[in-house]
């Protein structure tokens, strides 16, 4: 059912994770094949303060309603949060980069299996699309892969950051 997911999940240690069925973000790359992958950028959006980790970066996305795939959920917030039309983007990958995290004895009325999958894609023509933020962003702004980390990340992305990063080399391979 649509907006199902809004809400929150046991995390770990106690926290708590939007999304009742779990999140999906989208890495969304523009660049073109012989290019060297470090000049490539992808789509990153500095979240509005009143988020979870406002004023930090990191990827368009949001929680899972219970009939979407992660690259479904992905395509829709990247729609919602940016503009970007899923026809104008590739779908290359999905991994999980969080969770799933269990159920918390503690607080029974939070799901569990609360996990975050990315959703790695790349811009059909190589370009970068034209975007359009909406409230939940401050920004949103095409960054070089190589300046990403240089960014005040969300945390969670932060920890991600070097598991996709290297899994963006590997794709590079491969397409």
């Amino acid at each position: 059912m649509k907006g199902d997911g809004d809400g929150w999940a046991a995390g770990p240690n106690g926290a708590a994770m939007w999304g009742k069925n779990g999140a999906a973000g989208i890495l969304l790359l523009a660049g073109h094949d012989g290019e060297d992958l470090d000049s490539w950028t992808m789509l990153m959006q500095h979240r509005a303060h009143w988020t979870n980790n406002g004023g930090t970066w990191a990827l368009p996305g949001g929680a899972r309603d219970s009939h979407e795939s992660a690259a479904d959920a992905a395509l829709r917030e990247a729609h919602e949060e940016t503009g970007i039309n899923a026809t104008e983007v590739e779908i290359l990958k999905a991994v999980v980069t969080a969770g799933p995290f269990p159920k918390d004895p503690q607080r029974p009325e939070l799901p569990g299996e609360w996990s975050y999958t990315t959703v790695i894609a790349r811009t059909i023509d190589g370009e970068e699309l034209e975007t359009t933020a909406n409230n939940e962003s401050l920004e949103l702004r095409w960054v070089a892969l190589s300046e990403v980390a240089e960014m005040p990340l969300m945390p969670a992305f932060h920890k991600a950051w070097p598991q996709l990063r290297a899994l963006l080399g590997e794709l590079a391979m491969t397409h």
